[in-house]
């Protein structure tokens, strides 16, 4: 039996997947919570195989908490559930340690077979995003520019688009301001914008909001 812990903030998603896999033969929803900073001390209680956690969580987000975790409990396979743009996601947070990333959109079959290769050792991406990574469309400059985008760049991206300082910025991501500037001179520069209205919009265009 697979042993499943459910990360999001909304109750409704959390109670759909326990009820999805309440009779299902080889998973087991064994707890849902609604923030990154409580998967630490679920896990240290409670024996957990896969987590399934989205990205934009209150406290600590869910890439962030997907480091720290695969750092503490490396075994932890962990998916990526949520509403964000595939193409930008899906690489930034299997580099940075998610065995897979799953669209809100996909269907509960997809959800299954996800976990069942993840639990596996292997990495799950959808059909399109396969494709789009075997045959990445030359003439699409723009989501070229995004792919040479390191996971924290796309973090410290999607905070400044939705208003965040560099304050803000450094407290969510645990680094110091001047680093926080750092990223943002690097994001400039990659997405070959001159300053932070232009940067936004680039972010907006590809929904990072």
């Amino acid at each position: 039996m697979i042993k499943v812990l459910v990360v999001d903030s909304h109750p409704i998603v959390r109670t759909g997947l326990e009820l999805l896999f309440q009779t299902n033969a080889d998973i087991e929803v064994v707890g849902g919570i609604s923030s990154g900073i409580e998967i630490f001390e679920f896990v240290r209680r409670h024996a957990v195989d896969v987590i399934i956690s989205e990205i934009d969580l209150p406290e600590l987000n869910g890439i962030t908490a997907l480091r720290a975790i695969k750092k503490e409990h490396n075994y932890i396979k962990v998916l990526m559930l949520s509403h964000q743009p595939e193409e930008i996601y899906a690489i930034s947070t299997i580099k940075a340690g998610a065995s897979g990333y799953i669209h809100k959109s996909a269907s509960i079959d997809v959800i299954k077979k996800a976990i069942k290769i993840a639990y596996g050792g292997g990495i799950y991406l959808s059909h399109d995003m396969e494709k789009h990574m075997k045959f990445e469309d030359t003439k699409n400059v723009k989501s070229k520019m995004f792919k040479k985008l390191s996971t924290r760049e796309v973090e410290v991206l999607r905070l400044l688009s939705i208003g965040k300082k560099n304050k803000e910025i450094a407290e969510e991501l645990d680094i110091n301001e001047k680093t926080v500037s750092t990223y943002k001179a690097r994001l400039f520069r990659k997405l070959n914008v001159t300053n932070l209205v232009d940067l936004i919009h680039q972010a907006k265009h590809k929904e990072l909001t």
